[in-house]
């Protein structure tokens, strides 16, 4: 789950926060995440609905171990930039959703980052859920331990049906996975409540998925996210280099330094880096529908009319359940 973890939003952060003497130095470090080779084309159609002083930026997690090829997309997050109503927001996409992947036909949306990599992932997005996409961040899965622990940890709430797969997780591959030579002896998660969570305990908690739900997944995440924040605005400044080292060799993103730069001081000029929340489609067996259908395994089968209440969120902020349209949306026909 690591993707989301360095979401622009926490790069740019960083990156405003520093010194202006440190301006030069943090200008060639950002250089080094711009990778000009990938193909951009479907940021560059504007075919669907967008709003000027609204940035969406497509984060990507890849889920590959090492060794694996074709990683698919673990997670998928639009951090929305929204210097109209000076907000930030954040919406899941469900791996699991069914949609029509360009060139594949209808399957899990996880699956468009293997077959093309960020380009058909924005693609499929804005395709299927008519909307915008200007910019992404892909951030590599093994990640998410390093920066954490550059932050000295991440804080969130533990439930105690959540601790024997956390546990699970940790003794059966997040330990071992852990390349620190600092991390020492392994250390499980002894009781529920609000705890600070180490790199491989955090890596842990943001995987469990059998536990419950995917949409209680995504809560974890987006938790985890909020946490990352937050961790990132009480880092003293004199810290600020060694993060930035330990974060910048696992993203790869469409945006140059300049831009990067850019909405950072955009983010800052907001005044509140809380993160407004919602998860998409909304899975409440009146806008969706999971279960197997057909050859596709379990997928999550959205209505189309549901659309607006993302639109509103994303444009207007306004949350699903407070939109006059929440209640007027059917179960999909297909």
């Amino acid at each position: 789950m690591s993707n989301l973890k360095k979401l622009v939003i926490f790069l740019a952060v960083l990156v405003i926060a520093l010194p202006a003497s440190a301006f030069g130095y943090v200008y060639f470090k950002l250089n080094s995440i711009h990778d000009s080779s990938i193909n951009t084309d479907a940021l560059n159609k504007i075919n669907y609905e967008g709003k000027n002083g609204v940035t969406n930026i497509l984060l990507v997690g890849t889920d590959g171990r090492p060794g694996e090829e074709n990683v698919r997309s673990d997670a998928m997050m639009i951090l929305t930039v929204d210097d109209v109503n000076k907000s930030l927001k954040l919406t899941s996409l469900a791996r699991d959703t069914y949609v029509d992947i360009p060139g594949h036909g209808y399957q899990k949306l996880t699956h468009a980052y293997a077959y093309g990599q960020a380009n058909l992932l924005i693609e499929t997005v804005e395709q299927n859920f008519e909307i915008d996409i200007n910019n992404y961040v892909v951030v590599d899965f093994f990640s998410f331990m390093d920066i954490i622990d550059a932050l000295g940890g991440v804080t969130v709430e533990v439930k105690e049906g959540e601790i024997n797969e956390v546990n699970k997780f940790i003794k059966k591959e997040t330990y071992k996975w852990d390349d620190n030579p600092n991390k020492g002896p392994m250390e499980l998660i002894e009781s529920a409540g609000k705890q600070t969570l180490n790199g491989y305990q955090a890596l842990s908690f943001a995987r469990i998925r059998k536990n419950d739900t995917a949409m209680e997944r995504d809560r974890r995440q987006r938790e985890v996210i909020q946490g990352l924040l937050d961790g990132v605005k009480n880092l003293p400044l004199t810290k600020y280099p060694n993060l930035i080292n330990t974060v910048l060799p696992y993203i790869k993103t469409n945006m140059n330094p300049t831009q990067i730069l850019g909405l950072g001081a955009t983010v800052l000029g907001l005044g509140n880096l809380d993160i407004k929340q919602i998860e998409f489609p909304i899975d409440d067996d009146l806008h969706s529908k999971g279960g197997i259908y057909g050859s596709s395994g379990w997928v999550l089968r959205y209505d189309k009319s549901s659309l607006p209440l993302l639109h509103d969120f994303i444009y207007n902020n306004i949350f699903p359940e407070d939109n006059e349209l929440f209640n007027q949306t059917y179960m999909p026909s297909y």
